[in-house]
């Protein structure tokens, strides 16, 4: 019998590579920067919730998911969402939905994800495109796993797992897109005027916000709405003047965004032990749009995958053809930004500015978990 050694330096490089693999695989650090991320929101972050659900607000076919290793999930994207990206910034893995059979026992201990498209902060919103999970519904879904959690461990313990975890909720796009800007649909657009439909919003945004906080959380970054008026869908309605957003639309949204912030204020002052931070969504895209060349890109008026003026008439169907030069595209469908935009919208809400997260940033927030531990 003939006996083989191997070099060591050989050895060394086997269980380095093996390593690399095993790590790069699960996109993790050993030791994550929050015990858990929950997320609650619409579209921009869902990643399967609706897969089963009887929506016609589905994405678990191709091309979606193209650049995704894995393919179609469910994600509204041709690659990682928002959520993904900040994920692996945390150190964190990717979150199971909350729909998924799977999402059960150990499963939960790192966060998940009950974010629906179509969803919107009040009930009625999306209700045109069939199923969803509204904010309200996320928030009971969420008391369904925390049972789940007392399971695993004791009160003290979770006290503690809940403090230091982070809540991200992605927010009021539909509420406009798919409610307000509706009529036909709904009544909403009849008994409020822009103001009052906005207060109204704030005032079912911050019912659920408290509950969450009633029952244990205390990291909060609440996302606002981004420039609605100039996604590829408001584009395609004809409304906007040649290289202009539709400049309605943007305002309707800002009166949320302001009355978000103040939200943001009025939550720090009245809850002493908790952080609660706006993340300026709004600015952070309109600075892309507005200077694409300095992050990259060069079409921003319309989708990458969809049909119709500003590939937007007909958003991305099962098994189109989308763009080549995906990463040169600020908008993947008539919706929903591409992997590339994600990318730098994580960013921004890790290490932003104070006109980007107010009042801190989520690193910020981490050195916040550990003063408290």
């Amino acid at each position: 019998m003939v006996k083989m050694e191997v070099p060591c330096p050989l050895i060394f490089k086997i269980v380095f590579m093996v390593v690399v693999v095993v790590v790069s695989s699960n996109a993790v650090v050993a030791t994550p920067e929050f015990p858990a991320m929950f997320v609650m929101g619409d579209s921009i972050v869902d990643d399967g919730n609706n897969n089963n659900l009887n929506s016609l607000a589905k994405s678990n076919f191709m091309p979606y998911g193209i650049d995704f290793n894995g393919g179609p999930s469910g994600r509204f994207c041709n690659g990682k969402t928002i959520i993904d990206f900040l994920g692996e910034l945390l150190g964190l893995p990717y979150l199971p939905a909350f729909a998924d059979s799977s999402t059960t026992g150990g499963n939960v201990l790192r966060g998940v994800n009950y974010a629906s498209a179509a969803a919107g902060i009040l009930d009625e919103t999306g209700r045109n495109l069939g199923d969803r999970y509204s904010l309200s519904q996320q928030v009971q879904n969420f008391e369904s796993t925390l049972n789940q959690l007392r399971s695993q461990m004791d009160e003290n313990s979770l006290s503690q797992y809940l403090a230091k975890s982070l809540v991200v909720i992605v927010l009021g796009s539909n509420d406009y897109i798919n409610n307000y800007l509706k009529p036909s649909f709904y009544t909403s657009s009849y008994l409020y005027t822009p103001i009052d439909y906005a207060d109204l919003l704030i005032n079912h945004y911050t019912r659920q916000i408290l509950t969450l906080h009633s029952l244990g959380f205390r990291k909060f970054f609440l996302a606002d709405i981004g420039p609605l008026g100039c996604i590829p869908n408001q584009l395609a309605t004809g409304l906007a003047p040649p290289r202009k957003c539709v400049f309605f639309v943007n305002e309707l949204v800002k009166m949320f965004n302001t009355r978000l912030r103040s939200l943001v204020d009025q939550l720090n002052a009245n809850h002493p032990g908790a952080i609660f931070v706006h993340g300026n969504t709004y600015r952070a895209l309109n600075d892309i749009l507005n200077s694409p060349i300095n992050y990259g890109f060069s079409v921003t008026n319309r989708a990458c995958c969809g049909m119709g003026m500003n590939q937007a008439q007909i958003t991305c169907l099962p098994f189109s053809v989308p763009c080549v030069d995906r990463d040169q595209y600020v908008f993947w469908d008539a919706f929903h930004p591409t992997q590339a935009v994600n990318k730098i919208l994580a960013h921004k809400a890790y290490a932003g500015s104070r006109s980007e997260c107010y009042p801190i940033n989520i690193q910020q927030m981490i050195s916040n978990n550990n003063l408290s531990s």
